[in-house]
Parts: structure tokens; C-alpha cells; sequence
């Protein structure tokens, strides 16, 4: 199973987001747009994962999102990695929890854990080829999105497709304000 753990944004900041790249989406020779149903800011990316390992990857997450009280978001900016058009997210336990989330699934041996500096984000876009997603990026102008609640977590397996569709298999709520932090 292709697994992943993730945060959902609510529809509502995700209308924004969509209605502030809503101008250039099918617009741009080499770009593909994922269906908005697949947007998710990705906490940790996990590859395959064996399915006798996915009860203690259960279990690690658990504790690992329990340890958080819930927090804001917010999506700001626009941005590009290299073939990727991203809006930012800013909160300031967010890089703290997918940490914890990385580390939890490293403890239960859950597949390629990704080891790269996190970099909060919602993937928007995708090149096929070289196509410059920074002048794309800049050509978006500024973006402040609405203040959301982040509360739970979701273990995501992805469906590669076509089309690619992302299942929830678990959730985790975070604990009430007074669990501590990190």
C-alpha cells in the first residue's frame, strides 16, 4: 500500500485557494492541475508500506498526533519546487507535528519514510516537462487565505489510477489544548 499521513483542509479555505488560481488552471501548455478532491497538505510520505506493518504504523501515529493540541493555518503565498506549483502554508506547530508524524512512522518501519526538509504545502500543479512554475508562481500575485483549524490527521493510501484518488484508512484528533507540545 502507498501510504502517506496528511492534513484536510475544510471546503471553504479551499474555495480561495481555488478561486485565486481559478484564471490559470488548463491554461498553461504542460501543466496539469490535480482534481481539487485530491488537495491535502502531506505531513509525511511513507511509499509502500507492507500491510502486516500497518498496525503499529497505527499505533506510532496515534501517539505521535496525540502529543498536539489543535492549532491555525493558514495557505499564503504561492510558490515552485521543480515542476511543482504550491500554495504556502503557515502555523507555527506544523514542521513540530510532521516531525513527530515522520518519526512515528520511521519507529514502525513503514517503508521509504521521506527525509527531506519539510516544507509545508498544497501541491496545485504539476509539469509534465520544463515549464517555468516560478514565473507561473509569481504571475498568481500575493495570497492570504483564511485562518482554519487543524484538528485531525489522516493516514492517506493512494490510488495511482487513473484518475489518482487518495482513501482515508484512519484519523487521529489532536488532544485538547492542554497536551503538550512536541
Amino acid at each position: 500500500m502507498r501510504l502517506f499521513a496528511a492534513l484536510l483542509p475544510p471546503e471553504e479555505v479551499l474555495d480561495e485557494v481555488e478561486r485565486a488560481i481559478a484564471a490559470h488552471v488548463g491554461r498553461v501548455d504542460g501543466v496539469r492541475w490535480p482534481s481539487r478532491e485530491t488537495w491535502h497538505v502531506t505531513l509525511g510520505f511513507f511509499g509502500e508500506v507492507p500491510e502486516r506493518a500497518l498496525p503499529e504504523l497505527e499505533v506510532r501515529l496515534a501517539r505521535a498526533v496525540h502529543r498536539y493540541g489543535p492549532f491555525e493555518l493558514a495557505f499564503a503565498g504561492f510558490g515552485a519546487f521543480p515542476r511543482v506549483l504550491w500554495a504556502g502554508v503557515t502555523g507555527d506547530s506544523l514542521v513540530r507535528l510532521a516531525d513527530s508524524v515522520r518519526a512515528g512512522a520511521r519507529r514502525a518501519g513503514a517503508g521509504e519514510t521521506d527525509s527531506k526538509r519539510f516544507h509545508p504545502h498544497l501541491t496545485l500543479a504539476r509539469a509534465r516537462t520544463k515549464v517555468d512554475m516560478k514565473g507561473l508562481a509569481e504571475s498568481l500575485g500575493e495570497f492570504s487565505g483564511s485562518a482554519w483549524g487543524a484538528s485531525t490527521v489522516h493516514l492517506m493510501r493512494s490510488h495511482l489510477g487513473p484518475p489518482v484518488r487518495y482513501e482515508s484508512l484512519a484519523e487521529w484528533a489532536f488532544a485538547d489544548g492542554s497536551a503538550k507540545w512536541g
